[in-house]
């Protein structure tokens, strides 16, 4: 079971190793419509739980063979924060990562929790999604669980602020004709005044969604952007880093598993040698290419 991945390239990371938390299964308590995921049934607790001694084992291993990292990244198909183990292994981590800085991708969901809000402050950089403020759009866009209280989202997320003293990153991404209208936009820049993270990132729509729905445009969000000028914010676009390393055709699969990759990416994380084994793996069907909006991605077949 691959549960380390990459590492990857990150405009704002550097080059980040992965640890997925739920290698085998889609486990989340949102089925957000935009998710590069296939639709699963939303979970308040993960069933399907690994040990830490398998992540820590599988980790060393990865450290061993990619020493140039800069960030390890706690991630999942799905949300992270379900992992019932989280603290052990932050823990765990911090032993052998050295300088390596560690980043947790969570959708915020269960942030209002104190005894999560103690967990993510042990992390030097919190990234959490926060793609609506009221309940209608909550349900309709991220599709909570019912045990997710969106109502204390915002207030949970301004209680770790307040705690965490390390870098706090808010994720916006705007749908079509969902969140990027103008009531949820100021109610937005609203939230994000009372929170005052250390920077927001604005985006849309930029890989296979799961479900049938729509960017808005790179005007849109520039407008938004301005809409939020007093607050430190930037629009996310695609990686231009060019840092080229070697691959097998098992970390090129597991790479792929967690996330399509597109031709850029491709161009500017593997080498002559990767991208060989990649045009093998083409030929015997287990990838595909896919074109998205005149965007070629790299999938599993």
């Amino acid at each position: 079971m691959n549960i380390i991945f990459g590492p990857i390239p990150s405009r704002r990371f550097g080059m980040s190793l992965g640890i997925d938390l739920s290698p085998t299964s889609k486990q989340c308590n949102f089925d957000c419509l935009y998710c590069e995921l296939q639709y699963a049934k939303t979970v308040s607790k993960q069933t399907q739980v690994i040990s830490v001694e398998e992540i820590i084992s599988q980790l060393k291993t990865a450290l061993k063979n990619h020493p140039n990292i800069d960030v390890i990244t706690f991630t999942a198909n799905g949300e992270p924060s379900l992992y019932p183990h989280l603290e052990e292994l932050i823990d765990q981590v911090d032993k052998i990562k050295g300088d390596i800085k560690t980043l947790i991708l969570s959708n915020g969901a269960n942030i209002y929790h104190q005894d999560i809000q103690k967990v993510l402050s042990k992390i030097d950089i919190v990234k959490l999604s926060l793609d609506c403020t009221s309940e209608k759009c909550f349900k309709k866009l991220d599709r909570v669980n019912s045990s997710v209280d969106c109502s204390k989202i915002v207030d949970g997320m301004v209680e770790f602020r307040a705690l965490h003293k390390k870098q706090l990153i808010i994720e916006i991404l705007f749908v079509k004709n969902l969140n990027d209208n103008d009531t949820e936009i100021k109610q937005l820049h609203e939230a994000l005044q009372r929170v005052q993270p250390n920077r927001i990132d604005v985006g849309t729509i930029d890989r296979p969604p799961a479900y049938e729905v729509e960017a808005i445009s790179y005007e849109k969000l520039v407008s938004i952007a301005n809409i939020f000028s007093n607050l430190p914010v930037t629009i996310a676009h695609k990686n231009k880093i060019v840092n080229k390393q070697s691959y097998t055709k098992d970390e090129i699969l597991t790479l792929l598993a967690r996330r399509p990759l597109t031709k850029e990416d491709v161009e500017n994380i593997f080498d002559e040698k990767t991208i060989l084994e990649l045009n093998e793996l083409i030929k015997s069907d287990k990838i595909s290419a896919v074109n998205n909006n005149n965007v070629v991605f790299y999938k599993i077949s």
